[in-house]
């Protein structure tokens, strides 16, 4: 008969094998670094989900759409002025400028610049070399980052775009936020930019887009101040609507040459009829309720306002007038001087007590024997 097969049996375990050793526990998580200043500074042209154009909306107080051009599969817009400006040329850069200067602190409070060029314009030459607002940010000495969207490219038109948009304004904040929190590279700075407070600098034909994200924007809370820089040329009654509404937390700072003299002039009185007070000339500061008009020259300057208005590189100067954003810390205050030591009470010292007076010795004369009387 055939023999089943037998399983074999499992080798015995030998007790002299050492058991095998136990992996390492985890290290405890250690404490995360604290954000540290930038060494360097950092610039970034980048492309927006919430850009200013293109845009395919309507022109604000009409049924006129703002594409109202065509010429066979182009598609332009026409200026008050009778120039057309074709949308894949001029409307169609969805890029912003982004500037962190070198030695910003996310641990310090912070400022976000949202800067609207004028007419005729590019990011790269006329932005950050011609009008040098890049350079005149990082000289500043201001803990603040530069937003700048692409308007219309290098055009004579104004048009604000989707800033037209109710709400728009805020879109974009919001995504500056997260672009500036990844330019930084860390992303504990992203509550740092979602929280700061805003100023809008507008030069010229920027006045459009700053007009309407004060207006509708739905982030007029962020703003903290509004520098018109010879950009007042039509919409007063918005401004100051804003300004009655919000000239406790916010500043106005509009400098000026002939060409918007008139539109400063009717301002100014939009501003006496709700009671609100300013001044003429440059402030010493720009804090809450400040609200000034700077007269500076003729229209030979409109052209280098942004780096000759009221004197050299106005921009940095006006920047440094809002306190309260150093890039460096302040040094703490100096300790009082240590107060001298008392000096210790001198024991009074104990006088040595008088001898007494020596009584004076009585010397007794011997008495001599009582001389016998003789009988």
């Amino acid at each position: 008969m055939p023999v089943g097969a037998r399983a074999q049996s499992k080798p015995p375990a030998n007790p002299a094998a050492k058991p095998t050793a136990k992996p390492p526990a985890p290290r405890p998580p250690t404490a995360s670094l604290p954000l540290q200043p930038l060494k360097e500074a950092r610039t970034q042209f980048i492309a927006f989900d919430a850009s200013a154009f293109p845009y395919r909306g309507v022109i604000p107080d009409s049924n006129r759409p703002f594409l109202d051009a065509q010429a066979g599969p182009r598609r332009g817009h026409t200026t008050s002025r009778g120039d057309v400006f074709w949308e894949d040329t001029t409307y169609s850069d969805r890029r912003s400028l982004l500037f962190l200067p070198q030695g910003f602190n996310p641990q310090l409070p912070a400022l976000i610049i949202l800067y609207l060029h004028g007419n005729g314009a590019t990011l790269e030459r006329d932005v950050r070399d011609r009008q040098s607002v890049v350079r005149q940010l990082a000289d500043s000495g201001q803990n603040a980052a530069l937003v700048a969207p692409q308007l219309a490219v290098d055009a004579g038109d104004s048009s604000a775009g989707n800033f037209w948009r109710p709400g728009h304004f805020a879109k974009y904040l919001d995504e500056a936020a997260e672009r500036l929190m990844r330019l930084f590279g860390d992303r504990r700075a992203g509550a740092v930019f979602n929280a700061a407070p805003v100023i809008i600098v507008a030069y010229s034909g920027g006045y459009l887009p700053a007009v309407y994200s004060l207006a509708r924007g739905g982030a007029e809370h962020r703003v903290r101040g509004v520098m018109l820089m010879d950009a007042l040329y039509s919409d007063e009654p918005k401004v100051a609507a804003w300004l009655a509404a919000r000239w406790r937390t916010a500043f106005l700072l509009s400098a000026f040459t002939e060409s918007t003299r008139g539109e400063n002039a009717t301002l100014k009185h939009l501003l006496a009829a709700r009671r609100i007070s300013y001044s003429e000339g440059l402030p010493a500061t720009l804090v809450p309720g400040t609200v000034a008009f700077v007269a500076t020259g003729g229209l030979e300057m409109h052209g280098d306002f942004m780096t000759r208005a009221w004197g050299p590189d106005p921009l940095r100067q006006a920047l440094t007038m809002i306190p309260g954003y150093p890039r460096v810390p302040p040094p703490p205050p100096p300790k009082p001087a240590p107060k001298p030591l008392a000096k210790p009470l001198a024991k009074p010292v104990a006088k040595p007590a008088a001898k007494p007076a020596a009584k004076p010795s009585t010397v007794r004369a011997k008495s001599s024997p009582p001389k016998r009387r003789v009988p």
